[in-house]
């Protein structure tokens, strides 16, 4: 896969933390939630249209659920655990260079 040199959006990167455990999408919602200490809110509409994109992408993947269940879980695929680290190392940088130049006068 071609290398992705994106920025996530909060509610993406998130979601993407939250399904390193198997989830649904209520407990997608919750997990979200209870990360951003209720800073984040996702509604329903978010959710979904963020999920159809991360499976088109192959960042997460929809697991084979119980046969006359409705709730589907998904869990966050190898390539998605790169595009969130890679985050993260973006948003390191961001903050070691807000440090530097704001906290310790870097000029």
């Amino acid at each position: 896969m071609a290398h992705e040199n994106i920025a996530l959006t909060e509610a993406v990167f998130y979601i993407l933390l939250s399904l390193h455990a198997p989830l649904h999408g209520y407990g997608i919602m919750q997990k979200v939630d209870a990360l951003s200490s209720g800073r984040v809110k996702l509604a329903a509409g978010t959710l979904y249209g963020a999920i159809g994109t991360m499976l088109e992408k192959g960042w997460i993947t929809a697991l084979p659920g119980e046969k006359n269940s409705r709730k589907k879980e998904y869990e966050i695929t190898a390539h998605g655990k790169k595009i969130a680290l890679d985050e993260l190392t973006r948003l390191r940088e961001l903050l070691e260079n807000g440090d530097m130049i704001i906290r310790e006068g870097v000029k």
